[in-house]
């Protein structure tokens, strides 16, 4: 064989040959965005309630004391969707909480908590995204009166709420511990609806976690601290794994409401050690007493 035909041979076999590694990469990274889109709750509020909705197209209503909320499409359409989006501007929306087109979204969105996502993580749950069939679903505009609708004022909103930045697990954290903290705060973003805002809507984080009368569609969520009697302090991990596996809880009923949604579509898609890690640090943290009772008629 000529020399020049080896030579052309052997540098489009070597093309091939990163080509397919390139495709491996790719595939094992949209594999991963798979994981973290389950775990960051992403088809519960990107898929609207009506039968035969496509997964992820938006639509959702999402009821709050400021009104209703339509969740956005995030598939990978360029024209009603995220098709078109950069890397920097995924990251840009997801963490900062800033559109491409450089508008605040509300914080309904849980940007806030998804500010402490890795960037890695973040792009992989791009590449999932982007690998889902294109919807030409054009989004819903929300129905918020003003004041409430003035996005301009979440400019003002952001400094007094938005801490942007990393999760930091605790000092002596183990891994195991830090693993779960990650979860909690910024993928599974529990603390958006387990614990009580302020008349601004931002969490008080001095209730972190203990449970609010007024959580979304109107509903009572618990008290998830390990408070003896207001919480889940007498829930072993083992008790949480199950629970967050299968919805049952050690009293033997069963959850309802959004949380039952959580776990179907979210947290039983999660292996057991990052279930035991989330229980692991639910139990690991500051108990706070906090009765989660109806508001009186």
């Amino acid at each position: 064989m000529p020399l020049r035909t080896m030579t052309f041979c052997g540098v489009f076999v070597g093309c091939m040959l990163m080509l397919w590694q390139s495709l491996v990469i790719a595939e094992t990274v949209a594999q991963k965005g798979a994981y973290l889109t389950a775990a960051g709750g992403c088809f519960g509020c990107h898929t609207n309630t009506v039968k035969d909705s496509q997964p992820f197209a938006g639509g959702r209503a999402l009821k709050t004391p400021f009104g209703v909320f339509y969740s956005p499409n995030i598939t990978p359409d360029t024209k009603n969707g995220i098709g078109g989006w950069s890397d920097a501007q995924f990251l840009k929306a997801l963490k900062n909480g800033v559109s491409p087109s450089g508008h605040p979204y509300f914080p309904v969105f849980p940007y806030t908590s998804y500010t402490k996502i890795t960037d890695e993580d973040a792009l992989a749950i791009k590449a999932y995204l982007f690998t889902l069939p294109k919807a030409a679903t054009i989004d819903k505009p929300h129905e918020v009166s003003a004041p409430f609708s003035w996005r301009w004022l979440q400019w003002g909103w952001r400094l007094l709420f938005f801490d942007e930045g990393p999760y930091v697990a605790a000092s002596g954290a183990s891994e195991k511990i830090a693993r779960g903290g990650y979860l909690v705060q910024a993928l599974t973003h529990c603390g958006e609806c387990h614990t009580p805002r302020n008349v601004f809507g931002a969490v008080n984080n001095d209730l972190y976690l203990a449970g609010t009368a007024d959580g979304g569609e109107g509903e009572l969520v618990p008290n998830i601290t390990p408070d003896m009697e207001t919480g889940i302090g007498d829930w072993s991990e083992a008790d949480l794994v199950s629970f967050m596996k299968s919805g049952m809880m050690p009293d033997f009923d069963n959850v309802q409401g959004s949380m039952a949604e959580v776990i179907d579509h979210s947290l039983s898609k999660l292996t057991d050690g990052d279930l035991a890690a989330i229980a692991g640090y639910l139990k690991s943290i500051k108990p706070i007493r906090n009765v989660v009772t109806k508001p009186k008629s």
